[in-house]
């Protein structure tokens, strides 16, 4: 996967709160067999001239900026994948003290796939959302900073996931980091395997 450290990218506005999984890549489109082709299938059900996302200032828009509790609902790897494949590099929500920013297991498989999650508090959430869709925004990873309208807004990230993101690792990359751990350890030790030929 590419590593993040900065970008820089129109956002799109979509301040509603419990998008679950369903609205952002609808069920029936599942069954392809292919991991290819989900981008133009984003939020299917709900597209048209009044949706941000097919509005002239959303054309090209690289971070989707969004609510509170998005991605909420079944568990769906595509969901990640329509985001990415639809041009998104990120996702800003808003956390609140009743709602996290994201459900649990979109916030795993965004780990997974590589999708950057920004969780803002909602005074800082607000300012970005008043910048409108269309407005250039900088996210800096390293820095965990967005830069909007020369106003500057902190946001936190887990170190792993952080340092994950920035070296574009997925779960086996992260695994084969400590792969002269794992082997000396192989090495080492006298648990009894059993072997096919036994």
């Amino acid at each position: 996967m590419p590593g993040f450290t900065t970008h820089t990218g129109k956002i799109a506005v979509l301040n509603d709160d419990n998008i679950d999984t369903d609205r952002i890549i609808p069920a029936r489109f599942l069954t392809r067999v292919t991991r290819t082709g989900y981008g133009k299938l984003l939020f299917s059900d709900v597209r048209g001239p009044d949706f941000v996302l097919d509005r002239p200032e959303s054309d090209g828009a690289t971070i989707l900026v969004v609510g509170t509790n998005f991605g909420c609902g079944s568990s769906r790897e595509h969901a990640v994948w329509a985001v990415q494949q639809a041009g998104f590099k990120a996702v800003i929500s808003r956390r609140t003290p009743e709602s996290a920013g994201y459900g649990d297991i979109f916030r795993q498989n965004s780990a997974t796939c590589g999708l950057l999650l920004i969780e803002l508090e909602p005074e800082a959430h607000a300012f970005l959302t008043r910048a409108g869709t269309g407005s250039t925004v900088t996210i800096d990873l390293p820095k965990q900073e967005i830069e909007v309208g020369g106003t500057t807004l902190h946001f936190d990230v887990n170190p792993g996931l952080k340092s994950q993101l920035i070296e574009g690792l997925d779960l086996i990359g992260t695994t084969l980091r400590h792969e002269a751990k794992i082997g000396e350890y192989e090495r080492n030790d006298q648990t009894y395997v059993p072997t096919a030929a036994e």
